[in-house]
Parts: structure tokens; C-alpha cells; sequence
């Protein structure tokens, strides 16, 4: 048995997932495996490529991790709270640890390579640390450790996407799952640590997307989202031998369209886009293809020109509005989600209310919304002070929250008395004669089970009433 958990904030929640069974690929080693993962959707797909790697080297696995002879947590760096999460549970583990000698305990992800001198040498929490690229190493690493040693591998390539690799779907409802499309981030945001963890920007062989998603959908996948630190920026050229013609590029608006194409029951997501790069063809894909979902996550981080320029975001407060402005011109149905950041660098009072007033420019459907917090190693903590008082801060993180749940109940009450289509994902957390899932712009719907239906199928669902969060209903013919 595998668990695999998933800590991630949407909005202001964490939320956790939930235990399976798996078997090994190959033929058993008698060896357990535990992993844990913390973050974006990024690091939950990499979890799925780390325990295919593994079990098909003969690992089993378990969902108490007191059990396991190896442990992995996936990590992520993007926010101090997340680092300071992932320190106490190696804790944990290290007591597991203590009665369990031979217990494996290793850190991946985004927080390795930034982190290894800590977690190996100076705190000895763990035992191998292996960064995003290197995980087709873990085998190998493991073994020197069983030999005695501490193992490292941080090192970031400019090839490897893992296309080759079926990764294992942890976690999964049968439902739906990720794909990831390309890997790394060529922007230099400054108070992000992505390009420093994750490396330089390489996009996957389209081919092998799409038979991932037509493979997912042949095993009763009814939707896939396409994962990247900046999917509008996705670009493979199709690799030719020598003497045979050159194939031409395919840019993310036209893989857009090749995955929508290998089934219409097939539903479409894609995360994140990046306002510099978003195109008006990304969009009219969109629109033509009534499977690709009309929702869009556009992080504005900040509603300040100047703010903006601080964090090298390479877009205006006025390029972000004519892109929104051209998302409800060319999908006027499509809804738009963001992350906002609160006391940055400088930021004055005056700069804050330019943020509060792009948020009532666009009335997002939602948002992640965070005080600034330094990231060792950007950009930001080598250049500017981190001057905002953190009463300051967290004040104006209040008021974005408080804007955005009046932004979020004013969207989803526009659901009220239309009928969603809606994919019915599993039964609601509160209650099991109620089933959940989301409409087309992503919004949570919940409604009385009908026994004509189960999950995985579509149904129309009246919207009836609604939270500033979910839209309560009941399925129609």
C-alpha cells in the first residue's frame, strides 16, 4: 500500500490526501516506501514519477510510514512556513528513525539543493537529498546509503523531462490526473526560487503528451490537466535524423488542441499562465474546443506598475488588464483565478490600494493570496530590503482576503439558477448522499446523489444556492 500527502494552501486551507493500494511494477524487493509531498501540482505529479522510478525496482509500499524502510518527502520552497512544516516532520521521522535503524530518509524536490548542506551535515536529519532532475538516480543513491555513506544529487539538467516514464497516479480517484508538459522556468521573477531549484526551461515531446493523455483516458480518465511552471511558454521541435525534413514547432496553444482532440469526454485543465506570455491563440483554442475548460489561473502578484517592476515580472498593470480584458472578450464565460502578494519590497500604502483595485477590475473567481515572505537566494534578498513591517503585512494580506471572498460570492452567485455541466470527482467531505465536482470554470459544485449516476460521469446540475466558495444544487435532465 502507498499514501502519498498532499499538503498544498487553496486559499486559506491545507488539505490532505488519502491512502491507496498499489503493487510493485516489478518483482518485489521486500523493501517499503513512504513518500510525502508538499507544494504545487508540480511536485504531486513529480511524487507520481518518483514512485513509478521505485516500484519498478521492486518497492513496496505502506501508508504508515513508521513502517517504511524508506521515506521521501517531496518538498517546496516557496513559502517559510512550508520549509519550516518539512523540518518539524523529519523530526518525526528521525524518531521513527531511532527505532528503525535502517530506515531510509531522504528529502526531494525544490527544497534539496538549496538545503543539503543543512539537512545532511549540519542537523542530520537525512540520509540522501535529491533534486528535481535526478530522480532516475534514486536507486543508485539509496544503495550508498545502505553502504554506510550520505548521498547527494542536486544536479539540474537542461534535457530531462521524465517523458519516457509512466508515472504511478498516486493519490487518485480514476478520475482525474496530471500531466506534466514541460519542466524548469526561464523567468527571473524576483522573490521566487523556481529557476534556482527547478533549472532552465525544456519543454516534452508532444507526442509522448498526448499519448499519456490518450492512455488516461483509455483507463476511464475523464480529465487531465497540463502542468507547468508556465505552460504558455511550452515549445518542441520534433527531432529529425539527418537528411530527413525539419517539422515545424508546436507551441502550447496547438497542443492545446491535440490533447482536446483525443476525445471530446476528455476534459481539459492547464496551470499556470503567465500574463507575459498568454496569447490571443491560446484563447480562441479555447473557445473552439468545447472540452477545454474555460478557466484560466493569471498570477498578477501585484496590482502596482512599479511593485512590478521590483519583482521582474516584465508586464504592466496595463498589459495585465488588456489581457484579462481580451479573456472575457474572446471566452466571456471563462473564469479567472490569481496570487496575489501582500508587502512587498517598498511597496507603499498608495501601491496596496492599486493591488485592491485590480482585484475589483477583474472580481477573480479566487485567489492565493500571501504576505511577502524572502526566499533565500532570489533575486529580491539580494537586492532590496525586506522593509515592510509584518503587521503591515499581514493587515494588507487581510483586506486582499476579505476583497476576494466578496469577489468570490459575487462569481458564484452568477451560478445560481443556470445548470453546470459538472464532472462528478467523489462524495462531498461533509456528507456521503452528496456528491462533488467542478464546473467548467472550476468552481466546487455539490448536489444530492442520483443512483442513475456514479463518479466519472457528467451530469447537469441546477445551481440553487451558494457559499462565497461552493455552489450547492441538484442534478437535472
Amino acid at each position: 500500500m502507498l499514501e502519498l500527502t498532499h499538503t498544498t494552501k487553496t486559499h486559506d486551507e491545507s488539505r490532505q490526501g488519502e491512502a491507496l493500494e498499489l503493487v510493485p511494477t516489478g518483482s518485489s524487493n521486500g523493501r517499503k516506501l513512504y513518500i510525502e509531498s508538499y507544494g504545487c501540482q508540480m511536485n504531486f505529479s513529480d511524487s507520481e514519477i518518483v514512485a513509478s522510478i521505485l516500484m519498478d525496482k521492486g518497492y513496496e509500499t505502506t501508508r504508515d510510514f513508521k513502517e517504511a524502510d524508506v521515506v521521501f518527502i517531496n518538498t517546496c520552497s516557496i513559502r517559510e512556513n512550508a520549509e519550516q512544516r518539512v523540518r518539524n516532520r523529519l523530526k518525526e521521522f528521525e524518531s521513527a528513525k531511532a527505532k528503525n535503524p535502517g530506515m531510509v530518509v531522504g528529502v526531494l524536490g525544490c527544497m534539496a539543493e538549496r538545503l543539503k548542506a543543512k539537512f545532511l551535515e549540519e542537523e542530520k536529519l537525512v540520509d540522501v537529498v535529491v533534486g528535481p532532475d535526478a530522480y532516475r538516480d534514486l536507486p543508485n543513491l539509496i544503495e550508498k546509503v545502505d553502504e554506510g555513506g550520505r548521498a547527494v544529487n542536486v544536479l539540474l539538467s537542461r534535457e530531462e523531462t521524465y517523458a519516457d516514464i509512466n508515472p504511478v497516479r498516486l493519490n487518485s480517484n480514476g478520475i482525474s490526473a496530471f500531466i506534466s508538459i514541460m519542466r524548469g522556468c526561464d523567468n527571473m521573477c524576483s522573490f521566487c526560487v523556481v529557476p534556482f531549484t527547478r533549472g532552465r526551461e525544456r519543454s516534452r515531446d508532444v507526442d509522448s503528451i498526448v499519448k499519456e493523455a490518450q492512455d488516461l483516458f483509455n483507463a476511464g480518465y475523464k480529465e487531465v490537466t497540463l502542468l507547468g511552471q508556465n505552460v504558455d511558454s511550452y515549445k518542441y521541435t520534433p527531432k529529425v535524423a539527418e537528411g530527413e525534413e525539419e517539422q515545424p514547432t508546436v507551441n502550447f496553444a496547438q497542443l492545446l488542441g491535440k490533447v482536446a482532440e483525443v476525445s471530446p469526454e476528455l476534459r481539459i485543465r492547464f496551470s499556470t499562465s503567465h500574463p507575459k506570455d498568454i496569447t490571443d491563440e491560446v484563447l480562441y483554442t479555447m473557445a473552439r474546443y468545447e472540452n477545454i475548460c474555460k478557466y484560466i489561473h493569471l498570477p498578477v502578484q501585484s496590482g502596482n506598475s512599479r511593485v512590478l517592476e521590483l519583482m521582474n515580472r516584465t508586464y504592466d498593470r496595463e498589459w495585465y488588464k488588456g489581457r484579462v480584458d481580451a479573456i472575457r472578450r474572446i471566452i466571456p464565460e471563462c473564469g479567472i483565478s490569481t496570487d496575489v502578494i501582500t508587502g512587498f519590497c517598498t511597496e507603499t500604502e498608495e501601491e496596496h490600494q492599486e493591488t485592491l483595485s485590480m482585484m475589483d477590475y477583474v472580481k477573480y473567481d479566487y485567489a492565493y493570496m500571501f504576505a511577502y515572505s524572502e526566499r533565500p537566494g532570489t533575486l529580491a534578498a539580494k537586492r532590496y530590503a525586506d522593509d515592510i513591517p509584518e503587521e503591515v503585512k499581514k493587515r494588507r494580506l487581510t483586506e486582499v482576503v476579505d476583497l476576494q471572498r466578496a469577489h468570490s460570492l459575487y462569481r458564484i452567485q452568477n451560478f445560481v439558477g443556470k445548470v453546470q455541466r459538472v464532472l462528478i470527482e467523489g462524495f462531498s467531505k461533509r456528507s456521503d448522499q452528496d456528491y462533488c465536482g467542478r464546473n467548467d470554470q472550476n468552481t466546487m459544485v455539490v448536489f444530492p446523489m442520483d443512483a442513475r449516476y456514479k463518479v466519472g460521469d457528467y451530469v447537469n446540475v441546477l445551481g440553487e444556492s451558494c457559499t462565497s466558495a461552493t455552489l450547492i444544487g441538484r442534478i437535472v435532465d
